[in-house]
Formats: structure tokens, sequence, C-alpha cells
């Protein structure tokens, strides 16, 4: 293992081990900041995700999105392979996908304009620290190669790291919003 490939793997698990005891604490309404957020971008195509293991719970805020516009959540089509986002609504049938995160049954895909991401670690420059397959900073490249896309993070407070092992192809964040506040940054 590489000396960049050991730090990313130790920022990580104490990145797991902040988002853990924060998931254990977290009461309900995690996803108020972004319910709020995102009334802001109404009817913009967005995409979402489905919680897996402790991540924070982005559900509430994309069924009220759902509402006024198309809302996704990624599918791994395969390993370095960019994410295709295919349409969700709160009562949709869903399958298990790879990594055990659920999916549309039946493909419906479109491109958002809006990335909820999920992340282990964030910093107060906009760094994400992922969990190491580079498929949403594939994606994300590709999208704003095209138009804007707005890459909004999402996590617990806990989550945030002051500093981040991050390489030329990670691609940042436009805003991190925690169950306790928002930040924008300046694209770089």
């Amino acid at each position: 293992m590489s000396d960049l490939a050991q730090v990313k793997a130790d920022a990580r698990k104490a990145a797991f081990a902040r988002r853990k005891t924060a998931h254990a604490a977290a009461g309900p309404g995690a996803s108020a900041l972004l319910s709020e957020v995102l009334a802001g971008y109404r009817g913009m195509p967005l995409s979402g995700y489905m919680p897996i293991r402790t991540e924070i719970d982005p559900l509430p805020a994309m069924a009220e999105a759902a509402a006024h516009g198309p809302v996704g959540v990624p599918v791994i089509q395969g390993a370095g392979q960019p994410l295709l986002f295919s349409r969700w609504e709160p009562d949709a049938p869903m399958k298990e996908g790879p990594f055990g995160a659920l999916i549309p049954a039946r493909d419906d895909f479109f491109e958002p304009e809006i990335v909820i991401v999920p992340l282990v670690a964030f910093d107060g420059q906009g760094g994400r620290l992922g969990y190491g397959g580079g498929f949403y900073d594939r994606t994300l490249e590709l999208l704003r190669a095209r138009r804007a896309t707005l890459a909004i993070g999402f996590a617990f407070a806990a989550q945030e790291a002051e500093a981040l092992p991050l390489e030329p192809t990670d691609q940042p964040l436009d805003m991190i919003v925690t169950e306790r506040d928002v930040r924008q940054f300046a694209r770089r």
C-alpha cells in the first residue's frame, strides 16, 4: 500500500468511527436543513442516495423534492465507470444494487443538475473523502464537463476533518449540509 493509500485508509477509519457515533446519537429531523436548501432549487433534476450503514439519511428531503421535479439515485455500472442515475419516487419498487444500496427496480435514467453526495469525511474547503472507488469523482467530472452541476455533500457535522489527503482527481463539493449548518464553497 502506498503512503497516500495508507493515509487515506487511516483517515477513513477515523471518520467512520466519528460517523458511527453521530449516527447513533442522531434524532429525527437530521435532513431538515437539506430540505431547506433543496427548496431553493425546486423542479431541478437532482440525485440523492439510498443510505447504507451509518450514512446520514437524505430520504425525507428527497421525498419532498420529488413532489416538484425528478429525483434519482445512483446506480453503479462497474468498477472504473461513472454512475448513472435512475428516477426514484418514495414508494417505487426497489431492488438491491452493488454494495447493498437499493436502486429502482425499473431503470429510468436521466442526468441530474444537483447531486447530493454521501461521504466519509469532509474538510472546511469543500474537500471530500469517499469510500475509495472514485465513482462520484468520475461522475461529477463528467457531469460538470457537460453543464453546471451542483455537488452537495450531506453528512453529520462530526464527519468534518481538519485536513484530508486529497488528489488532483478528487472533485470538490460546492456545498456541505449537515444536521447543524450549511456551508458554501468557492469553486477551485
